[in-house]
């Protein structure tokens, strides 16, 4: 069989068993929701199917290449990276990066989606280490208009808008604007 091992199918035949058991799942709420036409269960199978084409892509690379690692790849070697944490910032760095993601998770509900996400985006680069203000304010905007266009435009998909003054004034905004937008077509 190529160059395949035991492991390689067992991992196939895992993600293949956990996207079978989540497709059969989502006819347990498969209902029509008026502003989507494909229904409750449209995105989830559209994920579950491209967890199945990773999967046999994954089967596919693995019986013609094998599963060695490439000394040529970034990040592909089998010598783990050696660690050393010689100071209290290298823990502090390490802490910040682990729980901007909890505050930004707990900040959804008082403060929304539309005002937190661009603060997380640019704490998420400081956290990494990134000092150029531009390069923060530019990369800031740029993904958080790709995901406004992402979750307003194409999914059409509710997000939190906060339920403390200032912030849900803004979600209020985009949300107007969005409608008014969507009346234009």
């Amino acid at each position: 069989m190529g160059k395949l091992s035991k492991f390689n199918i067992l991992e196939a035949l895992f993600w293949i068993a956990i996207a079978g058991l989540f497709f059969g799942y989502t006819f347990t709420f498969n209902q029509p929701i008026e502003i989507y036409k494909f229904g409750a269960t449209g995105w989830p199978r559209v994920i579950l199917f491209l967890m199945l084409l990773v999967a046999f892509g994954n089967l596919y690379y693995n019986f013609k290449h094998g599963s060695k690692s490439q000394q040529d790849r970034v990040g592909m070697s089998n010598d783990p990276d050696d660690v050393y944490y010689s100071s209290f910032n290298t823990y502090f760095k390490t802490g910040f990066i682990l729980i901007i993601p909890f505050l930004y998770a707990l900040s959804l509900k008082p403060v929304g989606f539309y005002c937190a996400t661009p603060v997380f985006i640019a704490l998420i680069m400081c956290a990494w280490g990134e000092r150029r203000v531009k390069f923060i304010l530019g990369n800031t905007v740029f993904i958080y208009a790709l995901l406004l266009a992402l979750f307003m435009l194409i999914l059409n998909a509710p997000l939190p808008q906060g339920n403390v003054s200032p912030f849900y004034d803004v979600s209020a905004f985009l949300l107007r604007m969005k409608t008014q937008f969507d009346q234009l077509f």
